[in-house]
């Protein structure tokens, strides 16, 4: 998710999505040209799964796909054994 949305902040719209059951398990990666540290920091403070800056580096942009689906995929399975105890 891009951090500068139009209308919304990406921390703002990753809020919601934390806020709804139906999505709050899926990790989110934001995004963004603001790269300094601080934005990085602030991002991840506020429950980015990781914070990748533009312009994308595609080795470590597929690797961040790989570990996000990898602990949704988990998650889900765990969340899957909790429901059916």
């Amino acid at each position: 998710m891009d951090i500068n949305l139009p209308g919304i902040s990406g921390i703002q719209a990753l809020g919601i999505l934390a806020d709804d059951p139906a999505t709050s398990h899926i990790p989110v990666v934001a995004l963004s040209a603001n790269a300094v540290p601080r934005d990085v920091e602030k991002g991840l403070e506020a429950g980015f799964f990781r914070y990748l800056t533009k312009p994308i580096k595609v080795k470590e942009f597929m690797h961040t796909l790989e570990v996000a689906l990898d602990f949704a995929e988990s998650k889900s399975a765990r969340m899957g054994e909790t429901e059916g105890s």
